[in-house]
């Protein structure tokens, strides 16, 4: 393979030769690194949001400064009703942490049919460059969340996509490189959150976000250091004028895809109490959790610090769990699994509810350990949720349509974020007990019509269903 990169016309590695990097191409070094820091800025800039804009931005004195909040405001209002400073912080967060999945749809088709993954990451790495900083300034609200948004879909996808561009489509080292690149991300969830939301809460919330801008700037430059180590950019899908013709759909396979289609909002609902993790519970938890120990108050942004430790600890206790399972029994399938996984998370906030009724009943702030068994009970849930439906997803899309319903998939947590902004409006309104007991009933809602599909449609989901039989 003697390529030239699309950033230039020097030459290219010979990926499947190139072991530098931990035994693969050093250009996944390049790719994780740089993801990395980009989410260490996501993250860190995320876990901030809701706790800024509650206790500052949208109180009197900063409000008034921000370039056109006005409309905005009337935009919001319009959708979740009247927002106090607090509900305004969530219900923003979550919106944001929806839209975070609805940009990377435009953002790569962009690069596939004109600008080409590598300037499609460089720009989007710069964008968001520029959303951290103009965070520091209450008149730039707006234009650093459109900068960031923006950033976000033309990065996220793009170099994701590099990585699977590193290896021939038999390599087996493919499954192993985006582990590493997943290893990354999960060390950047659990340091971003401890350094930008202790220099945002203790010392002053800009420094937060600066270290989120500065991160992202490191991200940028390590991604333009290994430019020459990158994979070839793979052939325009646009050519002359023309789109290339898509494969058309196996007798059968429509079925299929009509079931994937509806799952989508069915999973978006499996998927609220962690979405709510960036919006309410941070602001529910700043108010109600013990965070004061030996006479150190800790701040209320370490509990995404938390997650991602429980969240990477109950993954991997996921996997052990299923291969044991699978040598002693026979393993379920993914929709099995999807079902298991959102009765399972529903028991997260079920928790944050109970621990609500103590609160009133003793007139004492909640304990972490209720805080922990949250964490625990809805990690465990995800470990069976989002990883999974991406498996059924990938295993079950027609190879016609398999990129458009992958990115289809993320649209659940697009959906899940609007709703998690409703909900979030809500947290004043309501007490603990309900608020986080609706939680609990719409995920439990949601494993419900998981089973009813399960029934309905499982074995047109089965790994072992025959596309041609079937249709015969």
């Amino acid at each position: 393979m003697n390529a030239t990169t699309a950033a230039g016309a020097e030459p290219a590695l010979d990926y499947q030769s190139d072991r530098a990097f931990l035994g693969h191409p050093r250009g996944l070094g390049y790719l994780s690194f740089a993801e990395a820091w980009e989410r260490f800025s996501y993250y860190g800039m995320a876990t901030l949001l809701a706790l800024y804009g509650a206790k500052q931005l949208f109180q009197p004195g900063h409000i008034e400064h921000i370039w056109g909040f006005p409309p905005f405001r009337h935009m919001l209002e319009g959708l979740f009703g009247p927002l106090t400073p607090l509900t305004m912080g969530g219900a923003i967060a979550g919106l944001y942490g929806g839209l975070v999945y609805l940009t990377p749809l435009v953002g790569g088709a962009i690069a596939d049919r004109w600008i080409g993954r590598t300037r499609a990451v460089i720009f989007g790495a710069v964008t968001m460059s520029f959303g951290h900083f103009f965070m520091a300034f209450d008149q730039t609200f707006l234009l650093a969340l459109a900068c960031l948004l923006v950033g976000v879909g033309f990065f996220k996808g793009n170099i994701a996509a590099q990585v699977g561009d590193l290896y021939a489509p038999g390599d087996l080292r493919r499954a192993d490189a985006f582990q590493i690149f997943m290893i990354g991300i999960q060390i950047a969830v659990i340091a971003s959150p401890i350094v930008c939301g202790f220099l945002g809460q203790k010392i002053a919330w800009h420094f937060g976000f600066g270290a989120a801008g500065v991160g992202m700037v490191i991200g940028l430059l390590v991604y333009l250091s290994g430019r020459r180590w990158l994979p070839a950019e793979p052939a325009p899908k646009h050519k002359g004028g023309v789109v290339e013709p898509r494969p058309k759909l196996a007798p059968g396979e429509g079925k299929r895809v009509l079931v994937l289609a509806l799952l989508v909002p069915v999973l978006s609902f499996t998927a609220i109490g962690n979405q709510q993790l960036f919006a309410a519970y941070e602001l529910w938890g700043d108010q109600h959790y013990q965070l004061s120990f030996f006479g150190w108050s800790m701040p209320s942004t370490f509990l995404i610090s938390l997650d991602a430790i429980v969240s990477t600890v109950t993954m991997a206790g996921s996997v052990i769990f299923w291969r044991w399972w699978g040598t002693r029994f026979p393993e379920p399938d993914e929709i099995t699994k999807l079902t298991i996984g959102a009765f399972v998370a529903a028991l997260g906030p079920l928790t944050l509810a109970l621990a609500s009724l103590h609160e009133a009943a003793t007139g004492q702030k909640v304990s972490l350990a209720w805080g922990l068994a949250f964490h625990i009970l809805n990690d465990i849930g995800f470990a069976n949720i989002f990883p999974v439906g991406l498996a059924l997803y990938s295993r079950v899309a027609p190879k016609a349509l398999a990129a458009t319903l992958m990115a289809i998939y993320y649209i659940n947590l697009f959906i899940a974020g609007l709703i998690v902004a409703k909900l979030a409006a809500l947290l004043g309104t309501m007490s603990g007990f309900a608020f986080w007991g609706l939680h609990a009933a719409l995920v439990a809602g949601g494993g419900v019509v998981l089973l009813i599909v399960r029934g309905a449609a499982g074995r047109l989901l089965a790994p072992t269903v025959d596309p041609e039989a079937e249709a015969a």
